[in-house]
């Protein structure tokens, strides 16, 4: 495979649909609740996209069988009165910067072929400590998209995230923004360290909002309770450790 290949699997006919971009990322969250919404809004499957930018591997199923690493566009017909929906899934990001571009290209030609006017790129804001209550911060296009986040409990602060956006979600505001389309991103605020689906959780609560669409969150929020006992485990393991750790800085501190 030398080029990007784009399937299409199946066409659909939607009314200016909202794009909601979920791929692999820092806690996996964007992914969490993408996956999460393709599953509980039942969505059907209708683009593929494989490409030479994708680690150079299958992914093994269950029963023996490989599936080419890959890209995929689901599409959800929205129900009394809800937004038309196309949800960006898969395996992986590109493992290089210009295939991120191009790929970036691609999702946005996609997305401009069924006359998205706005997309909501998902993701995970690390901080490198367990955070208890989550929060999700966001960035956007406009100021008129800040201040609409603002009323649905999106947070922002100035020059946050610090080292800017990077991979698909990053790319999708600022190639979005060049073509005229309305992008926002939304970060679950986690630890960076492990699968975060207690900071997927809030997200999707955030995210069902401005949608206005009702989406099952049990599932993921059994997900969540079984990750917090990893996580309160991996607290007191750092709690037994801190006395031995403070005995061996004063060691050192006195032979220094």
């Amino acid at each position: 495979m030398k080029e990007t290949l784009v399937s299409r699997i199946k066409e659909v006919t939607l009314k200016d649909p909202i794009l909601i971009e979920g791929l692999p990322g820092v806690g996996h969250v964007g992914k969490l609740v993408a996956d999460h919404m393709v599953e509980e809004l039942k969505a059907e499957k209708i683009i593929e996209i494989y490409s030479p930018h994708f680690p150079p591997q299958v992914m093994v199923k269950g029963d023996g069988t490989i599936k080419q690493v890959r890209n995929e566009i689901y599409a959800y017909h929205g129900k009394d009165g809800e937004p038309d929906l196309l949800i960006l899934i898969g395996d992986y990001q590109s493992a290089t910067n210009e295939g991120h571009y191009e790929l970036c290209d691609i999702f946005l030609d996609i997305a401009q072929s069924f006359h998205v006017k706005r997309i909501y790129a998902l993701g995970g804001y690390g901080t490198g400590q367990f955070v208890d209550k989550p929060t999700v911060m966001g960035a956007a296009t406009s100021v008129e998209l800040v201040e609409e986040m603002k009323q649905k409990e999106v947070i922002f602060h100035e020059n946050e995230p610090g080292g800017g956006i990077i991979g698909v979600s990053g790319l999708l505001l600022g190639l979005g923004a060049l073509r005229g389309i309305d992008v926002v991103c939304l970060m679950g605020v986690t630890s960076g360290y492990l699968v975060d689906p207690k900071a997927a959780s809030e997200v999707l609560r955030i995210l069902s909002g401005i949608l206005g669409i009702v989406v099952g969150m049990q599932a993921l929020e059994e997900r969540a309770k079984e990750m917090e006992k990893i996580i309160g485990k991996l607290q007191e393991m750092e709690r037994a450790q801190a006395p031995y750790e403070a005995i061996g800085d004063e060691d050192l501190r006195y032979i220094g």
